[in-house]
């Protein structure tokens, strides 16, 4: 049974009334990224056959955000979990396989936990059906799984459980999974004769036992692998989550982290060993930092790629297509956006570069900017090999710095500069003796006389 396909329903029809936000529930981030992408990834990596997302208030977010990748269905109404899945069954006609069940909101669910359920669905007892349990400290008003050396004896929502029942530690996490052949004849069997007037999952559980098959329970390792999101308290102790297991696992892996709790990955942050990160720096989506790199106090760096043995910052803003090669450095008040500093080059403070190229040992001076765009197009800036920009210049894109020419401090150079060229673009100087004594004389005198 082992090569048996396994499809996935994830379940996202919600309204998320408790997010009190016009994005879907699913939709919003937790470290960079939608957690409905946190749970797919994870999916993905058990190569699915098939997909099926159940949508309903809001569909058209999802279908956008997911179209070509899923398969959708819509619920509506929203009459329970059982209801929900049963919409899936038109867009799995013909699948015969294993079906996990999987909720949008539930986003850190491992790769290895969803396998775990297929392979105790597939041992040899052949259970009809598998749950995901897990035991929180507080087991609140989670429904109950009712079980015996990890056979199920029954399944209870909190509501319809009596007092015994909620003594329960083993909790519903309302991940299950079932043979295609199966899930959707016991679904056709649900009732919604229950406090809340729904069709509940888990009934199908009950009904298996009822006709005497197994079903088994298998828990997780930690109970926040299970945790739902429906609020943004709940979104926020999700991200402190998600940050505290990565800032381990960096830390774990070689990286120096001068104060964890004030440093923010993203989903695809990738740092190597013997990085040094500061305090207060921020890594939005698609960052690399090579062996070596130090990335001080106070930065932020989003799709930028760091060398070995670069420095960043502090105070510094790496943008989309930053890219610093071995060496270089990036110092405080500094932004780069889609723009190269090959090998030793050097932008050091109160800078801006931005569709540039900024050529091996470069040195760019204190205020130097490149003015990359016209009102409605971007342009190209060049600077040549050990060119050496000076303080408070303008490079007017497009324009090109040749290799070790220099560029005079407060030019605005908005024509090519050959190799080795000085460059000057400033008017001279004026100078009138004694002008500012009689200007302050006069403003004082009629300052006075105002009085």
């Amino acid at each position: 049974m082992s090569d048996r396909p396994i499809a996935a329903i994830i379940l996202a029809a919600g309204k998320g009334t408790r997010m009190n936000s016009s994005l879907h529930k699913v939709l919003h981030q937790v470290a960079g990224r939608p957690m409905i992408e946190h749970l797919l990834a994870s999916v993905r990596a058990l190569e699915p056959q098939k997909l099926v997302t159940i949508v309903g208030e809001s569909r058209e977010q999802l279908e956008k955000q997911l179209e070509n990748r899923v398969d959708f269905a819509v619920q509506d109404p929203q009459l329970g979990t059982g209801h929900a899945v049963q919409q899936a069954e038109e867009a799995l006609a013909g699948f015969e396989g294993d079906v996990l069940v999987l909720y949008g909101d539930v986003p850190f669910v491992k790769a290895e936990t969803m396998r775990a359920m297929v392979d105790r669905l597939r041992a040899v007892d052949a259970p009809a059906a598998v749950v995901l349990g897990f035991e929180p400290e507080d087991p609140l008003r989670y429904g109950r799984v009712i079980a015996q050396q990890g056979r199920i004896l029954k399944m209870v929502e909190y509501k319809d459980a009596t007092g015994d029942e909620r003594a329960c530690s083993l909790c519903n996490s309302g991940l299950l999974a079932a043979r295609s052949e199966d899930l959707f004849a016991l679904l056709n069997r649900v009732r919604n004769e229950n406090a809340q007037g729904e069709y509940y999952l888990p009934d199908i559980v009950n009904i298996a036992i009822a006709d005497g098959h197994n079903c088994a329970v298998i828990t997780c390792d930690s109970p926040d692998e299970v945790s739902g999101i429906n609020s943004r308290a709940e979104l926020a102790a999700a991200e402190a989550q998600w940050q505290a297991l990565r800032r381990e696992e960096v830390m774990a892996e070689g990286v120096t982290l001068r104060a964890p709790e004030t440093v923010f990955f993203s989903y695809d942050t990738h740092l190597a060993a013997d990085v040094v990160v500061e305090p207060n720096v921020v890594f939005g989506p698609g960052v690399s930092v090579a062996s070596g790199a130090t990335i001080r106090a106070f930065s932020h760096l989003e799709g930028a790629t760091v060398g070995e043995g670069v420095e960043v910052g502090p105070y510094a803003r790496l943008r989309p297509g930053a890219v610093l090669e071995k060496g270089s450095k990036v110092g405080n008040f500094v932004e780069i956006k889609n723009a190269t500093l090959a090998e030793g080059a050097k932008a050091n403070h109160l800078t801006y570069l931005g569709d540039a190229s900024v050529g091996a040992g470069a040195n760019i001076g204190a205020g130097t900017i490149t003015c990359n765009y016209d009102g409605y197009f971007k342009h190209q800036t060049t600077i040549g090999p050990r060119a050496f920009i000076g303080s408070n210049s303008a490079l007017i894109a497009p324009v090109s710095i040749g290799a070790d020419a220099i560029v005079a401090a407060g030019s605005a150079v908005s024509r090519d500069v050959a190799d080795g060229e000085l460059r000057m673009v400033r008017a001279d100087q004026l100078i009138k003796p004694g002008w500012a004594d009689r200007f302050h004389d006069a403003m004082k005198k009629k300052k006075a006389d105002r009085k």
